[in-house]
């Protein structure tokens, strides 16, 4: 069985439960820090496993593809091989990747035409050449390839496009149908709702999908822009009609308050950028609020940086950190980032343990609170 779910707590949607692998359990909600090139930028491996507690990472398609590219990957052995690692990983399809370069890009039936972001040389996926590159970085779970819709858009273009996405997901499953095992290891395929921020067309993809029984499913084309009223409607929205006893995955989000509200409606699975991107930044996520540690307020504070979380944070103080990230030095990015991950990490234990006892709902108002609250 790819995924058990072990309880519901009560007052909100929010669940716990395992996602099994070849490559190891999967505890649910879970966060997946985001090694987009093969590397979560700033740490190595040992330190995503003894200091993160990391359970699964995050890679991407399109990057690996232009960088170093399919030969090198698969000389190495696959992803795995390539970069040290034995638990999972996810495969992101390079969707959102391309839809971001839309000065560089054109979308047609078949595929979408792209200029790399590197060199401007001219590329082009389809949904199976997507499925193919997959197989060869050998993730453990894969992504189909779809459209990432700008906000706003207008609803005839987020039709067709969802139209698109949908005729791109049944070519995938059948592309993906030629693999039975990827460097003998089981590969798990997810689709991805879309449908911008439109009602029908969310529940017509949600259903769509839905109909197509795979291992899990992907909520996309959301936290793009929108209010966050937006984004919790239409999660809320999509989560009521996928099937309960698969996985929920909510792309690219997000904030510590984006991830428990939407822990509460049901989702499984998060990705972001935003704790090792905020950490580089001199920005930290703690357990009684956010800290900008640039600011002077913090040059003579000799307390750790969170006594609730990991070694790491609790080894260093707010003005050494501080003294590092001021002048620019490599191990202040490292340490802020591996703070802000063990602090991601530390927000969904806490959840996974609200949940089982039934007090998620009342924890997750206060915790947001706190979240919300700049030091």
């Amino acid at each position: 069985m790819f995924f058990k779910l072990l309880h519901t707590s009560l007052k909100s949607n929010a669940r716990i439960g395992k996602i099994q692998t070849d490559r190891g359990i999967i505890n649910t909600p879970v966060f997946m820090p985001v090694g987009t090139l093969g590397t979560v930028k700033g740490l190595h491996q040992r330190e995503l496993i003894n200091d993160v507690n990391a359970e699964i990472i995050l890679s991407n398609t399109y990057h690996l593809y232009l960088r170093p590219g399919n030969k090198i990957i698969k000389g190495a052995g696959g992803l795995h091989d390539f970069i040290n690692w034995e638990k999972p990983i996810l495969t992101d399809s390079g969707g959102y990747q391309v839809f971001s370069l839309s000065a560089n890009r054109k979308i047609k039936e078949k595929g979408v035409y792209f200029n790399s972001h590197i060199d401007g040389s001219k590329h082009f996926f389809s949904p199976e050449s997507v499925i193919d590159i997959q197989n060869i970085i050998g993730s453990d779970i894969a992504m189909v390839l779809d459209e990432c819709i700008p906000y706003p858009s207008d609803y005839s273009y987020a039709k067709k496009s969802l139209e698109i996405t949908h005729n791109w997901l049944d070519r995938s499953i059948k592309r993906h149908g030629l693999y039975k095992k990827v460097y003998n290891k089981k590969q798990f395929l997810f689709p991805i709702v879309q449908g911008g921020i439109f009602e029908d067309l969310r529940k017509k993809s949600a259903d769509y999908i839905s109909e197509k029984k795979l291992f899990g499913n992907a909520i996309g084309g959301l936290s793009v822009g929108e209010p966050k009223e937006l984004l919790y409607k239409n999660t809320d929205l999509v989560c009521q009609r996928l099937p309960v006893n698969k996985p929920r995955y909510l792309m690219g989000v997000g904030t510590p308050e984006n991830i428990l509200e939407c822990i509460s409606l049901g989702v499984d699975m998060f990705d972001c950028v935003m704790p090792t991107r905020n950490g580089r930044n001199g920005m930290l996520f703690t357990s009684e609020g956010t800290i900008n540690i640039k600011n002077k307020k913090w040059k003579n504070d000799f307390s750790p940086i969170d006594v609730n979380l990991g070694e790491i944070s609790k080894s260093y103080s707010k003005a050494y950190l501080r003294h590092l990230i001021i002048n620019k030095e490599m191990l202040g990015s490292q340490i802020a980032s591996i703070h802000n991950l063990q602090f991601y990490m530390w927000l969904i234990n806490q959840s996974r343990i609200h949940i089982l006892d039934d007090s998620f709902y009342l924890w997750k108002v206060e915790m947001i609170k706190k979240t919300s609250h700049k030091i």
